[in-house]
C-alpha cells in the first residue's frame, strides 16, 4: 500500500523543474562576457608580450567550455520524463558539475605547474598594457559573479560555473598585481608568486564542490536532512509502530526525494483510514524537512517479517 506525495514547498524553478534553470539567462550573459574577455585578453597578451595574459585567456576559454556545458546540461535536465527515464534528464546537471570540477582541477594544477616553471624561467612583460587588460578582465568577471551569486547557493551546476568565473576573477587580480609589481620594481618573480596563490585558492574550493557532487551521485542523504530526526518524527505519529527501508537522496540540486515503509497498527488504520495516515505523514515531513517528493508504503504490524520472507 503506497502513495507518493509532492509537498507544497516553493520550487526554485517551477516552470522547468530544476534549480539551475531559473538562472539560464544569467549563465548565457556570463558566457558572453567570458568569451568577450577571452578575446580581449588574447589580443592584449600578444600586444603586451604577456604570457600571463595569454595564459589567463586560455583559462577563460576553459571556463567558457564549462559554462557552455552548464547551459547544455540545463537544456537536457529539463526535458520531460519518459517511461525509461522517470526523472527525465535531471541528473545531467550533476554530471555537468562533475565535469566542471575536473576542468577546475585541471586548470588549478596547470596554474601551479606554470608558477613553478616561472620561478625557474622568469617571463618579462609590458606592465602598463598588462594592467589595463587585466583590469578589463576583472571588471567583466565581477559582473558575471554578481549575476551568478544567488544561483550558486541553489544549484551545484551553477556553483561550478560560479567557481570558474571566480577563478577568472582571481586570475585577473593576479595579472594586475604581478604586472604592477613588475612595472614598479622590475621583480619578475611577482608573476609566479601570484599564480601560485591562485592555484592554492582554486583547488580546495573545487575539491569541496567535487565532494558535494559525488554525494549526489552516490545518493547520500541531503545534507540538510537529518535521517535520525526524520525517523523520530515519523515514529512519533500516533499509531506508527516502526519505520524501515527509510531512504533519502537527491536527484539534482533542489530535488530531494524520500521513501519509507511505515508500520502502522491495525487499529489505527481501521480507525482513521489509509488516506488520513498518508496525509499525516506528508504533513509531518513537509512541516519539518525540505523534501521535494515523498513516497510512503503503509504496512500493518507484522508485515515486515512477511515482506522479508518473500524478498529473500
Amino acid at each position: 500500500m503506497g502513495a507518493g506525495h509532492d509537498h507544497g514547498h516553493a520550487h526554485h524553478a517551477p516552470s522547468t523543474g530544476t534549480a539551475a534553470a531559473a538562472y539560464r539567462g544569467r549563465l548565457r550573459i556570463a558566457l558572453s562576457i567570458t568569451l568577450t574577455v577571452m578575446a580581449v585578453e588574447l589580443v592584449g597578451g600578444v600586444l603586451a608580450d604577456s604570457l600571463a595574459l595569454i595564459a589567463d585567456a586560455a583559462h577563460m576559454a576553459t571556463d567558457a567550455v564549462g559554462l557552455g556545458m552548464a547551459l547544455l546540461a540545463i537544456h537536457f535536465a529539463n526535458r520531460p520524463p519518459s517511461g525509461n527515464r522517470t526523472f527525465g534528464y535531471a541528473r545531467a546537471e550533476i554530471l555537468a558539475a562533475l565535469a566542471n570540477c575536473l576542468l577546475l582541477l585541471g586548470v588549478g594544477g596547470y596554474v601551479l605547474y606554470e608558477a613553478i616553471q616561472r620561478f625557474i624561467t622568469p617571463v618579462g612583460t609590458q606592465g602598463g598594457l598588462t594592467v589595463v587588460f587585466g583590469a578589463i578582465g576583472l571588471v567583466a568577471n565581477m559582473i558575471s559573479l554578481t549575476l551568478l551569486m544567488r544561483g550558486q547557493k541553489e544549484s551545484l551546476n551553477v556553483r561550478g560555473a560560479f567557481l570558474e568565473v571566480a577563478a577568472d576573477a582571481l586570475g585577473s587580480v593576479a595579472v594586475i598585481i604581478s604586472a604592477t609589481v613588475i612595472l614598479l620594481t622590475g621583480w619578475e618573480a611577482a608573476d609566479p608568486i601570484a599564480s601560485l596563490i591562485i592555484g592554492l585558492m582554486i583547488v580546495p574550493r573545487t575539491v569541496k564542490l567535487l565532494r558535494e557532487t559525488l554525494d549526489v551521485l552516490l545518493e547520500a542523504a541531503p545534507k540538510n536532512v537529518d535521517m535520525a530526526e526524520v525517523r523520530a518524527h515519523i515514529v512519533a505519529l500516533p499509531g506508527v509502530e516502526d519505520v524501515h527501508d527509510l531512504h533519502a537522496w537527491t536527484i539534482t540540486s533542489g530535488m530531494p526525494v524520500l521513501s519509507a515503509h511505515v508500520v502502522v497498527s491495525s487499529d489505527t488504520l481501521d480507525s482513521i483510514g489509509n488516506e488520513k495516515m498518508l496525509h499525516d505523514l506528508q504533513g509531518c515531513i513537509g512541516d519539518h524537512f525540505d523534501v521535494e517528493h515523498c513516497t510512503f508504503q503503509l504496512e500493518p504490524g507484522g508485515h515486515a517479517e512477511h515482506e522479508a520472507k518473500f524478498c529473500l
